[in-house]
């Protein structure tokens, strides 16, 4: 697959507890397809359950943001049907995380290199707005048979070291184009020239 750097817009429908099924179904709906992704960000660690939200609200992407038993992968990837993608973070908390991607590789579309601590005494699953090291990360990348896209801490004062490190398929930003905890057309604005201004030089 060509490897090129891109940002899109997409739907981010949480686990219920934050957003509920029938909201979560509802709002993916009205987003046109298939110019878009709807996905499904979820810590639930069984497959069975995963794919079941994922059937009920109607998403064409689940973005799993534990840490999944490699089995749970497996049988996940047989249950999601072909039009829904599959993405798997993985959090570089450490170098550990380099031997991650191999266990969940065959069953996945893509990876996402975040910097939560899921084995933390009060989990952390994503949204930290702290960068990890990019070094393991560019490590996985290199070696990553799937799209890797990069989260974690991205903002536009350095998300071109970033790319320029890593260089992954394909960015996620929440935390640093936010302001008070919403979306700053201003920030999102200077990290999109950043993004645009490495992809034109890449």
């Amino acid at each position: 697959m060509e490897r090129r750097l891109w940002l899109d817009v997409l739907t981010c429908l949480y686990d219920p507890g934050l957003v509920a099924v029938a909201l979560s179904a509802a709002l993916g709906e009205r987003f046109p397809k298939p110019a878009r992704y709807t996905v499904l960000l979820t810590a639930r660690r069984r497959a069975r359950d995963i794919a079941s939200h994922a059937e009920r609200t109607g998403v064409n992407a689940v973005q799993v943001v534990n840490h999944i038993e490699p089995y749970e992968a497996a049988r996940l990837a047989e249950l999601l049907p072909p039009s829904v993608r599959y993405i798997q973070v993985v959090h570089v908390d450490g170098a550990d995380a380099l031997d991650r991607p191999r266990l969940y590789a065959p069953y996945v579309d893509a990876f996402l290199l975040d910097s939560g601590r899921p084995a933390a005494p009060t989990p952390e699953l994503g949204g930290t707005g702290q960068t990890h090291d990019w070094s393991v990360s560019a490590r996985i990348v290199e070696q990553a048979t799937r799209p890797v896209f990069l989260a974690g801490g991205l903002r536009a004062c350095n998300v071109a070291a970033a790319i320029r490190q890593v260089r992954p398929y394909a960015l996620d930003v929440c935390t640093g184009v936010r302001t008070s905890d919403v979306l700053d057309p201003s920030k999102l604005n200077a990290f999109m020239r950043e993004v645009h201004e490495m992809s034109s030089s890449a």
